[in-house]
């Protein structure tokens, strides 16, 4: 099973979302994938243009990726199937995809995620790299400031937890100026009217 080589797209049919990406495959195009996570979709691109298209195979494939990119396709799903169609082209009107079963769709989907997983990996280690150069190429003073604006590079640490300080609540009656400080009189307010 091959791992995909993004990028990685998403594309809304009806209330649903759905992840849309490329792997190399056996046509000379790849494979279209699109998923909702429990079910594949898959096509060949560059392999045999649908009925309707005027386009060259090779440009189809070409085509499709770039209205992808723009934004430009859209899905529409039915029984068994479903069809990228490109919003903008009326040569390369569209790809049928075909529901993959349900173990080859089990395989692609594991195949995404530890893809997708070594993907982000990667992109954590090289984001380590820069900013230990930033660090490195830095003086004391600028360092300080850099940790300011740039994010920690470290994900692993568990950032749902909060700050490390727990909050401390507000007691009715504390001063908010003085925190701490309980009003020893209760508060009166001021007095807008000449009397």
């Amino acid at each position: 099973m091959a791992e995909p080589t993004g990028p990685f797209h998403l594309l809304q049919a009806g209330p649903g979302r759905y992840l849309c990406y490329c792997c190399p495959g056996p046509g000379p195009g790849g494979t279209v994938y699109v998923t909702d996570a429990l079910e594949v979709w898959a096509g060949e691109l560059g392999a045999r243009p649908p009925l309707g298209c005027r386009c060259q195979p090779e440009e189809h494939g070409t085509k499709l990726r770039e209205a992808l990119g723009r934004g430009a396709a859209s899905l529409s799903l039915g029984e068994g199937k479903a069809t990228l169609q490109l919003r903008e082209e009326a040569r390369c009107s569209a790809l049928d995809l075909f529901k993959l079963p349900i173990a080859e769709a089990r395989s692609q989907l594991q195949a995404l995620l530890f893809g997708m997983a070594g993907r982000v990996e990667s992109l954590e280690r090289r984001l380590e790299a820069v900013v230990e150069m930033l660090e490195s190429s830095c003086s004391p003073e600028k360092n300080a400031a850099q940790q300011l604006f740039l994010p920690d590079p470290s994900p692993r640490k568990n950032r749902g937890a909060g700050s490390a300080l727990p909050a401390k609540r507000k007691i009715p009656g504390e001063s908010l100026i003085n925190p701490g400080f309980k009003s020893k009189k209760a508060p009166s307010g001021v007095d807008f009217e000449d009397s």
